[in-house]
This record gives C-alpha cells, structure tokens and sequence, in this order.
C-alpha cells in the first residue's frame, strides 16, 4: 500500500471560518484519485492557521496588560510560559480544523482524529486525519512523524503560497522563487527555533526531523487543486521541491 502524506494548512481550511468551496473541491478530488488509485492511502494533517494567530495574538495582548504581580499570579512570567500557552492555543485550533476535514470524507475516514502521532498503530481506512500533538513545533513535524510511522517518503505542504521564496516577497520585491532547495540551505532560511505562530513554509523543528529520515517535502498552494492532484499523480506540478 502506497502512502501519501499532505500537510493541509488551517488558513487553508479555514481562512476565516471554514472554507466551503475549498472542502467541497478538495474532498471531491481525493476521492476521485483514491477511486482511482486503489493501493494507495492518504494521511491528512491539519493544521492552525489564522484562526490559531488570531487566539494567540489575542492571549499575547491579554498578557501584555497585566502588572507584574498579575504576570507572575497568572503564570506570564516569562517568554517560555507564555510561548508553552501559545502552542496549546494553536494546538486546539488545529483540532476543530482537523474535525471538519475528517467529516467530509465519512466513512472514508474511520478512525478518530490523530492527536498523538507516535501512538497510532494502525491504519484501518483509505484516510487518516490528524491534528497537532503537543508544545515544541508545529503540524509539520506531526506530518513528518507520520510519514515515518507509515513509511512515506514525500510530505506535501499545502498552504497559502505557491512557492517558498529566498526572502518574503511582501517585504523585499527582489525575492526570488524556489523550485528546489536543499535541506541544508532551507534549514539556514528558517533556522532552528520554533516559536508558534511563527508564519514559515515549514516550521524548523520538522526541517530538521525531515533532513535526518532524507525526506522530500513540496511547498505547494492548497487552493491549486488540480496542482495537488499532479503532485499526487507524480505529474509536472507547481511549487517548491525541499530534499
């Protein structure tokens, strides 16, 4: 059984609110390819996206008002609690996303969301669905962490951009697309630190874990769903090959 793993990004999901015509087409799409490819299986991990920025960005101005009596009561006293609160608000959020993507794929899909991806021992349907784990990275690493749990050698990471540039094309108009980049160059684009919310193609803990097993990960836009087909396919596709 071939398996694929794809890395679908909350603001994919859900920009806002969940995104319905992007779960319609999607859903649509897999399930034609699954019909057509029967030895092959899909894991789908879902992440937080701009809902989880926005819960984040929401506890990180709470704190910010609070004295330094307040700060140490209610346990803000440093960076590292405060970063450890944040991830647990991301991780939430990637949760509910993960939830709507299982349904729309029903009986497709017959395990629970996977919230541990170090625990999961089976595999018993065509789709797998998880969400985040725990503080420390990001779903990345989850997609990584499946990928070598279930023996996949590709990790598609579908998000709001079509490529991974040298620098942010919103910022530097010289920045420059990548068709594809080394593991050791990426990883001195992105660093080693991850602090969540951090808006990078692939967090810094996952490009490290996925360097180590000798991964390739596609950086590829979630809305293309005729390029995410073509991905799968093993077809011409646009956007960024890390290997």
């Amino acid at each position: 059984m071939i398996t694929k793993v794809l890395s679908v990004g909350g603001s994919i999901i859900a920009p806002s609110e969940p995104d319905v015509k992007f779960l319609a087409d999607f859903s649509n799409m897999i399930c034609q390819w699954l019909e057509k490819n029967p030895d092959a299986r899909l894991i789908l991990v879902a992440g937080g996206g701009a809902p989880a920025r926005v819960y984040q960005n929401a506890y990180r101005s709470v704190a910010s008002s609070f004295t330094d009596a307040q700060k140490k009561a209610c346990a803000f006293a440093d960076e590292d609690a405060t970063n450890y609160a944040c991830d647990w608000i991301g991780i939430t959020a990637t949760r509910l996303n993960a939830q709507i993507l299982k349904t729309v794929f029903g009986p497709l899909c017959k395990q629970d969301v996977v919230i541990d991806p170090t625990a999961v021992n089976d595999f018993t349907g065509r789709i797998l669905v998880a969400a985040g784990w725990k503080p420390g990275f990001s779903t990345d690493n989850d997609a990584v962490l499946l990928a070598e749990r279930f023996n996949a050698d590709t990790v598609v990471n579908l998000s709001n951009i079509e490529k991974v540039y040298t620098d942010d094309p919103r910022k530097n108009p010289d920045a420059k697309p990548i068709d594809t980049i080394s593991w050791a160059e990426f990883r001195k684009m992105v660093g080693d630190e991850w602090v969540p919310g951090k808006n990078c193609p692939f967090d810094p803990i996952a490009s490290k874990k996925a360097s180590e097993l000798g991964l390739t990960v596609i950086c590829a836009a979630g809305k293309n769903i005729e390029n995410i087909r073509a991905i799968l396919d093993g077809s011409d596709y646009i956007g960024s090959t890390i290997k």
